[in-house]
């Protein structure tokens, strides 16, 4: 019974790392999205290192990615740029292969 006992706890382990990796992920992918829009309106530096990192707090709000969407598109619309729901959704998706590579490539070096 031990044998199956610490398969089942290889097991758990192996999903709470799976999640974990994902959150990193998600957070790196949203930082860089901040880093986006902050770009787009003009925003460099420190400033804009602020403001992905708010992007990152934003999507504790709620499950999904819409609280960001949402946040992103309010903050381009207050500086004057115009970009709608699929373009924020698209750079979303170009950035999620991004960010993985990025945390695989921390948790290695």
């Amino acid at each position: 019974m031990s044998s199956f006992d610490d398969r089942e706890r290889a097991e758990e382990a192996r999903y709470a790392m799976d999640q974990q990796s994902q959150m990193r992920v998600t957070a790196r992918r949203n930082k860089l999205l901040g880093l986006w829009a902050a770009g787009l309106m003009g925003v460099s530096g420190a400033e804009a290192e602020a403001y992905a990192k708010s992007v990152v707090v934003a999507d504790l709000e709620e499950a999904g990615d819409g609280d960001v969407i949402r946040k992103i598109l309010a903050d381009l619309s207050a500086a004057g740029v115009t970009r709608t729901e699929a373009q924020v959704k698209e750079e979303l998706a170009r950035l999620l292969p991004v960010a993985r590579e990025e945390i695989a490539r921390d948790s290695k070096g």
